[in-house]
C-alpha cells in the first residue's frame, strides 16, 4: 500500500511538472520577428537581441471573442489616441480608386529592386493591403463610411483620433488633397464624443516656418470646433495636441525657434500655443527632442525591434529619461505588421499578429511604463496592415487575404476597449 501511495505521489507530481512547463512556455510564446532596415540610414537592432529580452505574458492573451455591443458600451477615454488616414477613395465619390491603387514601391537598392514586381494594384479585387476591409475599398469622403468609422471607435473607447494632416494644397505622393475633408471628420466625431488632433505629415519644405504658419491655419479655422481635441496641462491650460511625424528631418535649433520660449519666432505663451509630440526614431532622437523645444515623445511604429523607439525593452529607458526632463512619452502600440503589399520586397520585417496576442503583449508593455496617454497605430493604415478596423476574409483570382479569424472582424476593437478600460483603472491605482 505505501509503495502504491508511493506512486501515486511521483505520478502526481510529474503531472504537476508537465502543467508547469506547458504553461511556462506558453507564457514565452513570441510572435515571428525579424526586422531590418526600411531606408538607408535607420540602424535596427537584430531580432535574436529583442526576442530574449522582450516579455510576453500569456495572461493577457484573450480567448475568441463577439461582437461588441456598442450600446452598452459607450464610454470613451480620451487618454487613447488613434492613428487615422483620408486618403482613400473609389470611383464612386472619386472617379478612382485612390491608394487602393498603391504602386509597388521599389527597394532603394536597383539589383534587389529587379527581382520583385512592379506597377500598381487594380481594385477592387486586388488592393495594396494584405487585408480586406469589411466596408471593401472605400472613400473617405463617403458619409456612411465615415459615420461607420466613428462607430468602431466608439465600439474601441477610443476618445481621440489622429488625423493624418497635410497643409491645403498638398498630398501624400500616392493621394490627393483632402483638406476639404477635415470639417466632415470633426462634424461625426463629435456625434460620438470623440475629438480630433492633428497628425502633421512631412511635406516637402517644411520647417519652423512653415510649421508656424500650419498651427495658425489649424487653430484659426478648426480650433473652435467642439471636436477639436485639447489636453489639460498640469499648469491647468487647455492646449492643442499636435503630432509631428518625421520631426527628426528637421535640426533641433531650428525647431528651437518655434517651440522654446527665447526662440526667434517662439509660439509659447502665444494664441497659437499647443503640446507638440516629436517622434523618436533613432536613441539619439531624445536628446534632440528635449532640445528643440518639443513636449513629449511618441514612437509610431507598430513593429517591436524596428527602430530603438518602438522596441517595447527600451520604453522603460525612454519614460525615465522623459520624466527627468519633464516631457510627456506616449508610446505607440499596434496590432502587427506587413507592407508587402506595397513593398513585396520587406517579407522579413512582418509582425504576426498571432490572432491578437502580439497587440495585447504591446499594450501591456505601454502600461508597464504607466504613460498619460497610449497611441495606436493604426485605425486604418491598410498599406502597412497596421488597422485595427474591421477586416473580412477575401480570396480572388489572384489575392488570398489575411483575416482575423477565428475571430470575428472587430476583434481589434473588443480588445482595445478591453485595454482601454484595465488602462483607466491602472490609472486610477498610479494616483493613488
Amino acid at each position: 500500500m505505501a509503495r502504491l501511495r508511493r506512486k501515486a505521489c511521483i505520478a502526481l507530481f510529474l503531472f504537476t511538472l508537465f502543467i508547469f512547463g506547458t504553461m511556462m512556455g506558453l507564457r514565452t510564446l513570441k510572435p515571428t520577428d525579424g526586422f531590418s532596415d526600411l531606408a538607408p540610414g535607420l540602424e535596427l537592432m537584430p531580432f535574436g537581441e529583442q526576442a530574449e529580452k522582450r516579455s510576453a505574458s500569456s495572461d493577457v492573451i484573450s480567448q475568441p471573442l463577439g461582437t461588441a455591443n456598442v450600446a452598452e458600451q459607450t464610454k470613451v477615454y480620451y487618454d487613447l489616441h488613434v492613428f487615422y488616414y483620408m486618403w482613400y477613395g473609389n470611383p464612386k465619390f472619386d472617379n478612382n480608386y485612390i491608394h487602393w491603387d498603391h504602386v509597388m514601391v521599389p527597394h532603394w537598392d536597383p539589383k534587389i529592386s529587379a527581382s520583385y514586381p512592379k506597377g500598381r494594384h487594380s481594385p477592387p479585387e486586388d488592393i495594396g493591403s494584405s487585408f480586406y476591409p469589411e466596408l471593401g475599398p472605400y472613400s473617405s469622403k463617403d458619409p456612411e463610411v465615415l459615420e461607420e468609422h466613428m462607430r468602431q471607435l466608439r465600439t474601441a473607447a477610443i476618445g481621440v483620433l489622429v488625423l493624418s494632416w497635410y497643409p491645403p494644397g498638398t498630398a501624400d505622393e500616392n493621394g490627393e488633397a483632402v483638406e476639404n475633408l477635415v470639417p466632415l471628420v470633426l462634424d461625426a466625431a463629435h456625434r460620438y464624443d470623440i475629438k480630433v488632433a492633428f497628425h502633421i505629415q512631412p511635406y516637402k519644405g517644411r520647417d519652423d516656418h512653415t510649421l508656424h504658419e500650419n498651427i495658425k491655419y489649424i487653430i484659426d479655422n478648426f480650433g473652435s470646433h467642439s471636436a477639436f481635441y485639447r489636453y489639460k496641462t498640469s499648469t491647468g491650460k487647455n492646449l492643442p495636441f499636435f503630432y509631428i511625424y518625421d520631426s527628426y528631418l528637421t535640426p533641433p535649433e531650428s525647431w528651437a525657434n518655434l517651440l522654446t520660449v527665447t526662440g526667434s519666432h517662439s509660439i509659447r505663451n502665444t494664441p497659437y500655443d499647443a503640446v507638440f509630440i516629436g517622434l523618436l526614431v533613432e536613441e539619439g532622437h531624445k536628446h534632440d527632442i528635449l532640445t528643440a523645444g518639443y513636449d513629449g515623445i511618441y514612437t509610431y511604429f507598430a513593429s517591436n525591434g524596428f527602430s530603438f523607439g518602438s522596441s517595447h525593452q527600451n520604453w522603460k529607458t525612454i519614460k525615465s529619461f522623459c520624466d527627468t526632463n519633464n516631457l510627456m512619452f506616449v508610446p505607440s502600440v499596434g496590432p502587427g505588421y506587413i507592407d508587402t503589399s506595397i513593398r513585396p520586397w520587406n517579407n522579413h520585417n512582418t509582425r504576426n499578429r498571432v490572432n491578437g496576442k502580439y497587440y495585447e503583449t504591446a499594450l501591456q508593455a505601454a502600461l508597464t511604463v504607466r504613460p498619460e496617454i497610449v497611441s495606436i497605430t493604426s485605425f486604418n493604415e491598410w498599406h502597412e496592415g497596421t488597422q485595427i478596423e474591421k477586416a473580412v476574409p477575401k480570396k480572388t483570382a489572384t489575392r488570398l487575404y489575411l483575416d482575423y479569424l477565428p475571430h470575428q472582424s472587430d476583434l481589434y476593437l473588443v480588445l482595445t476597449r478591453k485595454w482601454a478600460e484595465h488602462f483607466n483603472k491602472e490609472k486610477e491605482q498610479w494616483l493613488m
